[in-house]
Parts: structure tokens; sequence; C-alpha cells
């Protein structure tokens, strides 16, 4: 069973539960990658991928706001997570020729910020999606 931010704390969620639910959403990625193919702007992934995974059963927010905050004062400035699943796991789309350090870096920022411990940089630009796919982990 997936469990839902509102059936379950994150903190109660193990390994096994964050595997499960990253394996979904994968499964929901490859749905989209095999329907559209490369190729195509990301927030036409975003938007299909946030579809599929509502059809799945899993609590979808797309572009959610997550406040940068500078010596403990919150500014006038603010990051966009792509898509954040079940309130726990944060995915960022990309449609680029190759994944770079920055892409990651970015997904593992928002990340800590948002004070989430599992994150999928998904690059739906490659002949085989799972190719495209980085998992990031935030602390063990």
């Amino acid at each position: 069973m997936i469990a839902t931010q509102s059936t379950r704390s994150f903190k109660s969620f193990t390994e096994k539960d964050y595997n499960n639910l990253s394996y979904k959403i994968i499964e929901c990625c490859m749905e989209v990658h095999k329907e559209l193919g490369p190729g195509l702007m990301e927030s036409v992934y975003e938007i299909c991928a946030e579809t599929e995974m509502k059809k799945a059963g899993l609590y979808v927010q797309r572009q959610v706001l997550l406040p940068v905050t500078f010596k403990g004062e919150k500014l006038e400035k603010e990051f966009v997570i792509d898509t954040l699943v079940n309130d726990l796991i944060i995915l960022e789309f990309k449609s680029v020729e190759v994944i770079l350090p920055v892409h990651e870096a970015q997904l593992v920022t928002y990340m800590k910020l948002a004070d989430k411990k599992l994150g999928l940089l998904i690059n739906f630009n490659v002949s085989l999606l799972k190719e495209g796919i980085r998992r990031k982990i935030n602390g063990n």
C-alpha cells in the first residue's frame, strides 16, 4: 500500500515505502515517455505525468512554491518545485540532451530546503527513460 501524507507521517515512512512509492512514480513517467517519446518541452511531460500519477491514486502537487530564506529571514523570492508527490518525494523534470551536475544540485537544494528525504530527477529527452532518471537522497 502506498500511504499518503494524511495517513502516515513521512518520519515513519520506511525505506521500503519510499522504494514502492518511487517505483510507482517511475512507472507512471515511463508510461508518459512510452506514449510521447523524447523531444517535447518539460512542461508537457510534467502535466502528463501529473495525470498518470493521479490516475494511479497518488496525491500530486505541481509548481509548488518554496520560500527562500537567508539567515532566518524570508526573502521576496521563491523557488518552484516541479512536482511534489504525496508530500514526500520531489520530482524535477527535464528535457535536455545531458543531465548536468547543476540539475542534480538544484534537486538536492530543493530537497534540503523543503526537508524532503527523496527526490527524482527525470530527463525525458532520452531513448529509454531509465537512462534519464537520477535518484537523490537527503540524509541517510
